[in-house]
């Protein structure tokens, strides 16, 4: 599994990167492993506010329904439809895959680097 350096990650499996003056949300590769098929992807709507730590969204497996928490506090200024709609691209989960980008972003606490984040899946995996 990846662990991208540039990446800070949540012990719920969301990743974050800054980007400019924004920061790129997603779900990390980890996650995909665990929800495995993906029915249901419920994101927010562009201009909603986000609070670190708090749901912005849903994903649903033929098994689960996971809330999607966010890493950063800020507002959602796009929305990728696509991994909304073609749920292949959370397969690719730093690229294509892709959820959110959040403008005024203030990076969440308690986020882990790439080395802590892979400490914590191990965790997880015993």
């Amino acid at each position: 599994m990846k662990f991208p350096a540039d990446l800070k990650y949540t012990a719920s499996h969301e990743w974050v990167r800054l980007e400019g003056g924004a920061a790129i949300v997603g779900i990390t590769e980890f996650a995909v492993h665990a929800i495995k098929d993906v029915v249901f992807l419920e994101l927010p709507g562009a201009g909603k506010a986000l609070q670190a730590g708090a749901p912005f969204g849903v994903v649903e497996s033929v098994k689960a329904v996971f809330d999607l928490n966010s890493p950063v506090s800020g507002t959602v200024a796009e929305v990728n439809q696509r991994a909304a709609e073609d749920f292949e691209l959370l397969k690719d989960p730093y690229g294509a895959g892709w959820l959110l980008k959040v403008q005024g972003a203030a990076l969440g606490e308690g986020l882990m680097d790439a080395a802590a984040y892979e400490a914590h899946c191990a965790a997880e995996q015993h």
